[in-house]
């Protein structure tokens, strides 16, 4: 692909670069397959915490010399969690791309992870859970895929538990450092006005002293019943889920699985936004989503809505599903939905920062780089009756797994 470079380095990193030279900055991200997916009971959430304690100094910088190296000079960094991949990345103009890189390998190759530290976040990471359980409309996706990967790694939280982010210590986040943060699992990719020859060789200089081994990804190969579930809390509105397992990165069928939630509820003008909040005005959130994994993927529809209305909500997207099953699909229709996501693609690309995220997903989930165009070939593809058939398999209303918060008692399910 023009302007795209892959060079995999003798110390076991993969590096990858997109020359930009139209604009007069770069993002640059430090990837890793790590994240709650391989987290077992008693350490879940310390992917998450360990991307906070890795900025909070090493033998050559403090935290507060991080920041100011980089902020200092124009600059970003900044880290987030998945629950297959962890990014640390950081953004600048170009003549400070050198500086970036060697602070993001610095705080990756030599983080000290002091007592102290470990206290103090634990008790910012608890601060972040707190909110988290304040918000309902974040909090029932956390229990929605905790409920639909019961038992498995993709049903952990990000974050964690609270007792397992007062119980981590020195010993135990360098061990997992260690065991989990390698050469062999690493990809640096940068998008920007950065020159693929000064990438690899920065790369050669700072990671040269770490094992090169790579983590195996664990993979589902079979799906849980049906569940419904219901958390009782003192809200003014009623939150609720209905959805199911879907197809990963790695299936044909992920695009027209977009394209189907598009449909559905993505955008004023899909389905269910235009018969539940523009027809019948009982709900001011509605939406369908897609949380794509490396072999599956979560997908349904949320909305929030008063205890009153709560029941009509559901009797409308019973309807609407089961149009999309059992009715025509218009030509017309898909060809809209196909130019939302078509156009959401291309705009996205527009930023540094999305297209190195684009890039390094890419490569972590299909060993490759798919070009835009490839996807937008794809899309173009997608045919009424590749719809109408994932829609009979993921839209019968009956096999949908529900998540319901709520202030009102409203099921014989176990309440929490």
């Amino acid at each position: 692909m023009q302007n795209i470079n892959i060079t995999n380095t003798e110390n076991g990193v993969r590096v990858i670069s997109e020359y930009l030279p139209y604009v007069k900055s770069f993002s640059l991200g430090f990837w890793f397959r790590n994240g709650s997916r391989v987290e077992n009971k008693s350490n879940n959430g310390i992917s998450h915490f360990l991307e906070h304690m890795v900025f909070k100094g090493t033998h050559k910088r403090s935290s507060r010399r991080i920041a100011e190296e980089i902020e200092s000079v124009g600059g970003y960094l900044n880290a987030f969690t998945s629950k297959e991949n962890t990014c640390f990345y950081g953004r600048g103009l170009a003549q400070h791309f050198g500086r970036t890189f060697s602070v993001l390998a610095d705080i990756l190759q030599d983080p000290l992870f002091r007592e102290n530290d470990i206290k103090k976040e634990a008790g910012v990471v608890i601060d972040e859970l707190y909110d988290i359980r304040d918000n309902p409309d974040d909090l029932i996706f956390d229990v929605f895929e905790e409920k639909l990967f019961k038992g498995r790694g993709l049903g952990n939280s990000i974050i964690g538990k609270e007792e397992n982010i007062r119980n981590f210590n020195s010993e135990r986040l360098h061990n997992y450092f260690n065991n989990n943060y390698k050469n062999g699992d690493l990809v640096i990719v940068a998008s920007g006005l950065v020159e693929h020859d000064k990438l690899v060789s920065l790369t050669e200089r700072y990671f040269n002293k770490r094992k090169i081994t790579t983590i195996s990804n664990k993979s589902y190969k079979n799906y849980i019943a049906k569940t419904e579930f219901m958390l009782n809390k003192e809200i003014q509105q009623v939150h609720c889920i209905l959805g199911k397992q879907g197809y990963g990165y790695k299936s044909e069928k992920r695009i027209p699985q977009l394209l189907l939630s598009n449909l559905l509820g993505e955008g004023s003008s899909s389905r269910l936004f235009q018969a539940v909040r523009e027809k019948s005005g009982i709900t001011y959130q509605i939406h369908t989503f897609v949380n794509t994994f490396s072999d599956i993927s979560s997908l349904g529809i949320y909305f929030s809505t008063s205890e009153s209305y709560f029941d009509k909500v559901l009797e409308v997207i019973k309807r609407e599903t089961d149009k999309l099953i059992c009715k025509e699909i218009k030509e017309k229709e898909l060809n809209r939905v196909k130019e939302f996501a078509k156009g959401t693609l291309v705009m996205s690309l527009e930023g540094t920062t999305n297209r190195m995220i684009r890039m390094g997903s890419s490569i972590l989930n299909h060993r490759r780089i798919i070009p835009p165009e490839e996807v937008i070939k794809r899309i173009d593809s997608v045919r009424i009756q590749d719809i109408k058939e994932l829609a009979e398999e993921h839209l019968e209303y009956s096999k949908l797994s529900k998540i319901v918060i709520s202030s009102n008692k409203r099921s014989n399910k176990k309440v929490a």
